[in-house]
């Protein structure tokens, strides 16, 4: 940037630290904020109380300082032969008198304010003007986002924009080469590349700023849809997996006598997708989304018993201790009637028992097996691994599931679950690499949860519905946040909750579970079974119980302090009841001064039950950085377009480099080689993983 006629070394170490310009490349994709319209000349007779800035040429009828001290002031009129206008400042009072005179034509531009019923502009802008310059300037001014840094050095967002025009008046078309094909310009009518940007920066009108900007969304968009298919293209084309040939024996005798109830639409369209990926003779790599209790392990169980019938093995990998016993317990007691073996590793097997199961690993003895971390172990070796299920995704690296590749000659088929349903812009940008199957439909036994939200002063009604549901034989979860930095006013927090809860529920009437962060393993696992035995009615804790622990008898889910969780969070916290034939209930307590998000979040929960409009809601509340299990990959790092503000640009460049992709998928043909040059100037900027 030093040798931008006026930057200089000082001041381009400035804008490198404060703005990450480092290239006259980054110094054009700089994007104004606003713009100030000096392209109008206005007349005094058209100022209303409406007005805001305004651009005024006239000649000074009077000027003169009024008041004292504090209130002294210079005040100015000028006339421009509509009417009169006073400029008033407060500042530089000297200097500024020094260049005015009677009779003298300027150009003033500023906002304007009214007082006493007359329009003033306070420190308006002004140049002296001679004929030429009696029109408005030909383009709109921009304004960049600056820091105090840069304006204590003389570079605030109107003076960057002397560089900007430096800049843009040294380019020439062929700096800024087209790369997008004409058929995609003609058909949605986008500006050249080369206007777009000089108009980003000093467009003739707003209009025209406008169709500059649609036009870089676009291409931000379309490149990065471009740059996914080809992945997932590469992958469908010459990925090697293992082929699941034929529907066989223990898959049809399970579906047929076992199958605990009918499967939906939702899941048998799934299973078929997944049936034709893993006979395709590629690597199948599917992320499968269904909201909170839309049976995603019983998909994921069929796809196994695929497996087997085919003569490979299976792995499920869990996040947790607790979540792996669970779908070991629900597996195995569903497979009970059927020869398949099943086995569960964690990191608290113990010796002798580990060193079996890997043995039986090894020599294909056992035909599946769920863990926790542990079976991405160097020690656990497969006989023949065809297939690797991954729960909760967000909760494994990259790095960690490329492990279980390693596991098998040929990369065996992958179906990654996840019960925090992904909005579908965001699932185009940062999972567009996968293939995505979704389950939208629930199961037909599940009634739908009431949710409620109450002020903390209705605790005692609260209190007393619970006594009553405890009454029916159900049981309850009451959920305190995990909210302060420090780990000891948390305890305490859950400590005192505590305590309330059991001056509501002396015992020995009831029985209370208690789960946090600060017991070990086995007392959570301990108070965890208690409660899904029945022996305790009440389960007291912090969010450990947030994903897939599952106790049908429990109906009632309180959420202490409800407004500092996260819609995602709450959602998932709500799934844990209403996994039996009862009507169960999410009562969502809260303070009475709630700012406006915190409302708005707990409005939607009421609201709905649907996952999939809970996680677009999310993602306009908090944008894309935050939602858990988003994979900060450069694909979401937008300069300009934002999947939330621009979802219908997203839209249609995921269509558009589809039909691309399809009609030419090596980009061969000549109207799209220009387009394929920019894609290999760009690679080695992103590391472009093979792995989901």
């Amino acid at each position: 940037m030093e040798y931008l006629k006026g930057v200089g070394p000082q001041r381009a170490d400035l804008l490198k630290k404060e703005l990450n310009i480092y290239t006259f490349k980054d110094m054009l994709e700089l994007v104004p904020y606003r713009h100030i319209d000096k392209t109008r000349v206005n007349q005094v007779r058209d100022i209303t109380p409406q007005t805001d800035f305004i651009q005024i040429k006239g000649v000074i009828r009077s000027f003169g300082i009024v008041g004292e001290k504090r209130a002294k002031r210079l005040v100015a009129e000028i006339f421009d032969g509509t009417g009169t206008l006073e400029l008033i400042w407060f500042q530089g009072i000297t200097y500024i008198q020094k260049s005015l005179a009677l009779g003298q034509a300027f150009l003033v531009y500023g906002k304007v304010s009214f007082f006493q019923g007359k329009p003033q502009i306070t420190h308006p802008e002004m140049e002296t003007y001679s004929r030429e310059k009696m029109e408005g300037k030909s383009t709109l001014e921009p304004v960049y986002p600056s820091t105090e840094k840069l304006k204590a050095r003389g570079m605030g967002g109107r003076q960057l924009g002397v560089f900007t025009e430096t800049l843009v008046k040294m380019l020439q078309e062929n700096n800024i080469p087209e790369i997008l094909p004409d058929s995609i310009l003609q058909h949605l009518q986008l500006m050249p590349r080369y206007k777009a940007f000089t108009s980003m920066h000093f467009p003739p009108d707003p209009q025209t700023w406008e169709k500059a900007i649609d036009r870089l969304k676009f291409e931000e968009f379309f490149i990065a849809q471009l740059r996914m298919g080809l992945l997932r293209q590469q992958r469908h084309r010459y990925s090697r997996g293992v082929v699941f040939s034929q529907v066989g024996e223990i898959f049809n005798t399970f579906y047929e006598k076992h199958l605990p109830f009918q499967l939906t639409g939702a899941q048998k369209r799934v299973i078929k997708e997944i049936r034709r990926d893993t006979g395709s003779g590629k690597q199948m790599n599917r992320l499968l989304q269904g909201d909170v209790g839309s049976g995603k392990t019983i998909v994921a169980l069929l796809v196994l018993l695929l497996a087997i019938d085919n003569g490979y093995q299976g792995c499920l990998l869990a996040p947790t201790e607790i979540l792996t016993q669970q779908h070991y317990n629900n597996i195995s007691g569903l497979l009970k009637e059927l020869p398949v073996k099943v086995r569960i590793l964690t990191g608290s097997t113990k010796t002798k028992e580990r060193k079996e199961i890997l043995q039986q690993l090894e020599d294909g003895t056992i035909h599946f097996v769920v863990g926790t971390h542990a079976l991405l172990e160097d020690s656990v070796k497969f006989k023949n691994l065809g297939l690797a299920i991954v729960d909760e995704q967000h909760r494994f690296g990259v790095a960690q599931r490329a492990k279980l590749w390693q596991k098998a000659v040929v990369p065996p088929h992958v179906l990654v679950m996840t019960a925090t349903p992904i909005p579908r812009t965001l699932a185009m940008t940062a999972y567009g690499d996968l293939d995505t199957s979704i389950i939208d439909e629930l199961p037909p036994n599940r009634k739908p949860i009431l949710t409620v939200h109450r002020n903390d002063d209705k605790r005692s009604e609260v209190m007393s519905f619970i006594k009553a549901e405890i009454v029916k034989g159900r049981q309850a979860y009451i959920i305190f946040p995990l909210i302060e930095e420090s780990e000891k006013l948390d305890y305490e927090n859950l400590m005192k909750g505590y305590e309330n809860v059991q001056a509501y529920f002396p015992e020995p009437k009831y029985w209370i579970s208690m789960v946090h962060g600060r017991q070990t393993a086995d007392v959570r696992t301990t108070n965890m079974q208690r409660f899904k035995a029945n022996d305790t009615q009440i389960m007291v804790g912090t969010t450990v119980i947030e994903v897939g622990v599952d106790v049908p008898n429990a109906s009632v889910m309180v959420i202490e302090n409800a407004e500092k969780f996260g819609l995602s969070q709450l959602h998932q916290l709500r799934g844990r009841v209403g996994r039996g034939a009862e009507k169960s209930f999410c009562i969502l307590l809260s303070g009475s001064k709630l700012n406006n998000d915190a409302r708005e979040r707990l409005k939607i929960m009421c609201a709905t039950n649907d996952g999939f409009k809970i996680a677009e809601k999310d993602l306009e509340l908090r944008g894309p950085g935050d939602i858990e299990g988003t994979r900060q990959s450069g694909a979401l790092n937008f300069k300009l377009a934002s999947i939330v503000q621009d979802k219908k640009w997203l839209e249609i460049a995921r269509e558009m480099a589809e039909r691309l992709l399809d009609e030419d998928p090596d980009l061969t043909s000549a109207n799209n080689l220009q387009l394929k040059n920019h894609l290999q100037s760009l690679t080695g900027k992103t590391a472009w993983s093979k792995i989901s």
